[in-house]
C-alpha cells in the first residue's frame, strides 16, 4: 500500500480550489491565522506517522510556514515545486492566483528562494509540466536543474497527463512524477504504471477530485462509507492507496480533523464500481471550480 503525505496547497495561502475546505480554516485567514493552522496540521501529521510533507513556490507561505515547522522533525521528507508563481497578494477575491513560467531565469530564482527557506529539499519537482513545455527544448535549463543536486521529479495536470509522463520518461532525467488520480479521473493509470516500472516513484495528488468526491460522492462511495463506518474521503483515498503504482498519496487536509479522516483510507479495504468521467470532461469541470 503506497504511504501517506502531506500536501500543503490548502494551508500555505487563504484561496485555492478545494470544496469542503472553508469550515475546515480559520474564520479569519490572515498570515499568523494560516502559519497556526498549517502547524497543527502538520503536528497532526507527525502523530499519525505521515514523515512526508509536500509543498510548492506557488502555494502562498507554504515553504515559510513549513520551515518554521521542521526544526526538531528531522525525519520528515520534503518535497517542492517550481514553476508557477504566487500572485494573489494573500487575496482570496484576486483574478489570478498565481501564473507559470517554465524558463531558466523561473528555474533559478524559486530554486534560490526554496533553498533559502527550507534547510533541505528531498526532491525538486516542474510544477505541472505538459507537453508542449519549452523544458522540453531547453537543455540549459534541464542542465541548471541536474546541477542542483537534488533529486529531481514533475507533477502533471490536465487532460494530456498521460502523453506528459510519457514523453518525460524519454529525458531520463527524473526520479519521480505526480500526477492527478482519482476515482473520477483515471486516465494517467497506464502510464504511471509505465513511470513505476522504469524506476519513478510515483506521486498522487489530488485524490480527492480537489473535494467533489467528499461533498457530492458518487453514490457508490457513499455507500461504501456508510458499510464501512468511514467518510468517503477515507473510501476514495484508499481507492488510490491500493493501486500497485502509486508509491505516495498526497493528502490536502486543511485541519487535524480532515487529516485524521483521511488516515481511515489505509485501514480499509474497498470494492468499487468503474466511475471514472472522460478526461475532457473532468478538467473542464476543475477548471470552473471557484477559489474559495
Amino acid at each position: 500500500m503506497a504511504q501517506l503525505a502531506l500536501g500543503l496547497a490548502s494551508l500555505g495561502r487563504p484561496a485555492y480550489i478545494n470544496l469542503g475546505r472553508e469550515d475546515a480554516l480559520p474564520r479569519v485567514r490572515d498570515v499568523d491565522s494560516m502559519r497556526a493552522q498549517c502547524h497543527r496540521v502538520l503536528d497532526t501529521a507527525y502523530e499519525l506517522g505521515i514523515r512526508w510533507v509536500d509543498a510548492a513556490r506557488s502555494y502562498g507561505l507554504s515553504e515559510d510556514f513549513l520551515s518554521s515547522w521542521l526544526p526538531g522533525h528531522d525525519d520528515v521528507a520534503v518535497s517542492s515545486k517550481w514553476g508557477y508563481a504566487y500572485t494573489a497578494d494573500w487575496r482570496p477575491d484576486a483574478e489570478v492566483h498565481e501564473v507559470k513560467e517554465h524558463s531558466l531565469a523561473r528555474f533559478t530564482r524559486q530554486w534560490q528562494e526554496t533553498s533559502a527557506l527550507l534547510p533541505r529539499v528531498d526532491l525538486y519537482q516542474v510544477h505541472s509540466l505538459t507537453a508542449d513545455s519549452p523544458l522540453f527544448e531547453d537543455a540549459r535549463l534541464r542542465d541548471a536543474m541536474a546541477g542542483i543536486g537534488v533529486p529531481l521529479g514533475f507533477s502533471t495536470s490536465g487532460p494530456g497527463q498521460a502523453d506528459t509522463i510519457r514523453k518525460a520518461l524519454d529525458l531520463g532525467v527524473f526520479q519521480s512524477v505526480q500526477s492527478t488520480w482519482n476515482l473520477l479521473e483515471t486516465s494517467a493509470g497506464d502510464a504511471l504504471q509505465e513511470a513505476h516500472d522504469a524506476g519513478l516513484r510515483v506521486i498522487v495528488k489530488e485524490g480527492l477530485a480537489n473535494g467533489r468526491l467528499v461533498v457530492d460522492p458518487p453514490p457508490a462511495v457513499a455507500a461504501q462509507a456508510e458499510a464501512l463506518g468511514v467518510g468517503p474521503d477515507a473510501v476514495a483515498l484508499a481507492a488510490v492507496a491500493r493501486q500497485p503504482w502509486a508509491d505516495v498519496v498526497l493528502s490536502g487536509a486543511a485541519s487535524p480533523e480532515q487529516l485524521r479522516s483521511n488516515v481511515e483510507a489505509l485501514r480499509v479495504e474497498v470494492d468499487l464500481p468503474e466511475l471514472s468521467e472522460p478526461a475532457e470532461r473532468y478538467w473542464k469541470t476543475r477548471s470552473g471550480l471557484a477559489w474559495n
